[in-house]
């Protein structure tokens, strides 16, 4: 009779997963913080437009809706920017903890 599940009858190595370097680290909190400045200055001229162009209509209803959608247009921006700057300090963080040489401790 045939196993359903003839992976788990095997007793292959699987190869351990390759480690993320220094270099790694630094590339993606580079690239994080270019797309944070980048969601910074969209959302800048986001609050630039709005400002000069305010929504106004006759209607309550539409004037509602306008200011929903701005007020959500513009928090999505800057939680875009947000999101982008600490990950990029998070990435900063762990390239300086990657070059500090890691403790031994000996057993007492």
């Amino acid at each position: 009779m045939s196993d359903p599940n003839p992976a788990i009858e095997r007793s292959e190595v699987l190869p351990e997963p390759a480690r993320k370097g220094p270099l790694s680290f630094l590339s993606g909190a580079l690239t994080s913080g270019v797309l944070a400045w980048l969601c910074l200055q969209l959302s800048q001229r986001i609050v630039a437009y709005y400002v000069a162009h305010p929504p106004h209509y006759d209607a309550r209803v539409a004037q509602s809706i306008a200011t929903a959608l701005k007020t959500l247009i513009i928090g999505m921006a800057f939680l875009a920017t947000f999101s982008f700057a600490f990950i990029g300090v998070g990435l900063t963080l762990v390239f300086v903890r990657s070059l500090v040489p890691a403790r031994t401790t000996s057993p007492s």
